[in-house]
């Protein structure tokens, strides 16, 4: 009894101490960073976060340009990717034939492998032109607003959007089928028994899953606040805020992937070391937000709720 209680100490100690590195290596980045950033933060202060001028020529820098294109580009490709990818995560849990699953299932997990500089390599050769050539067509009214202005470039924030979704899309559905492929058929056999259709049944599963699909959705944000390479292709690297989509804008990622090598002095070296500060930042505070958000949801449904818009008869609510 003593050598297996003395084995389960050992086990825990062990396995604590594996979990402790992750905890140490985050706080190591966060120190390093910030000891690489310090000319650059007793230089601007907080006003670097809030100064939309970067010239390395006179030396002033600040960050809100690259934050805002980050953010931008971000929002953007989730807000197009989510819908695709749920739809591909309910096609393949509860729709696809099982012939075609497995291949389908395949496919979609080959896109997350595929190198982001290939995926930079499409946009140019192919997203790009398609992007300049809708730009070229829109309508002159619609050109009026401040979303659509601007000349026909191509490269732009709407290029970056759509291939950062395309490169989410993989990461969000395959969380979000093994999520649903989680939820006990009990609950699909309790809507049936209910008088749901098809369609209700799986409005409950994904109820049931719901948890889980916004951790898989946040998950794909997470991915695209880190992309480098293929954003920085296509988004046109132009240090400017704009609301519009065919303008070219800049993201934290892509300036330290443009400049970095270039760093001519000291304080240049430190600005861009506090732009992956404020980086790692945003991240921690948008997984840590994401995290609060799903408990929050654990919490308030407790899987106990019961699935809105099926009842005994089965119509909708």
């Amino acid at each position: 009894m003593r050598k297996q209680s003395l084995s389960d100490v050992g086990f825990r100690v062990g396995t604590g101490g594996f979990a402790l590195v992750l905890v140490l290596i985050v706080v190591a980045i966060g120190v390093e960073l910030t000891r690489q950033s310090m000319l650059s933060i007793r230089q601007f202060g907080l006003d670097f976060w809030w100064t939309e001028v970067w010239n390395p020529v006179s030396g002033d820098f600040g960050a809100l340009p690259f934050i805002w294109g980050t953010l931008y580009s971000s929002l953007l490709a989730l807000a197009l990717a989510t819908p695709v990818a749920l739809g591909i995560a309910v096609f393949l849990s509860e729709l696809c034939p099982a012939r075609l699953r497995r291949t389908l299932v395949f496919l979609t997990e080959l896109l997350a492998a595929i190198p982001s500089i290939v995926y930079g390599l499409w946009g140019i050769f192919v997203l790009v032109p398609a992007v300049r050539s809708l730009e070229a067509a829109m309508p002159a009214s619609l050109q009026q607003l401040p979303i659509f202005s601007g000349p026909p470039l191509g490269v732009g924030m709407l290029s970056a959007g759509l291939i950062l979704a395309v490169m989410i899309v993989p990461f969000t559905s395959s969380v979000a089928r093994e999520v649903l492929k989680s939820v006990p058929v009990a609950q699909r056999e309790g809507a049936y028994a209910l008088g749901a259709t098809r369609f209700e049944a799986i409005r409950a599963a994904l109820f049931y899953a719901r948890t889980g699909i916004v951790g898989a959705i946040m998950l794909g944000f997470g991915r695209a606040l880190g992309e480098t390479m293929a954003v920085t292709m296509v988004i046109g690297n132009s240090p400017q805020m704009a609301a519009s989509l065919f303008a070219p804008q800049y993201t934290m990622a892509a300036v330290i992937a443009n400049e970095f090598t270039e760093a001519a002095d000291d304080l240049y070296l430190s600005a861009l070391v506090e732009i992956g500060l404020l980086l790692f930042v945003i991240t921690l505070v948008v997984n840590s937000l994401s995290r609060l958000l799903i408990w929050s949801m654990a919490d308030r449904g407790g899987g106990k709720t019961r699935p809105a818009g099926v009842t005994v008869s089965g119509s909708a609510a």
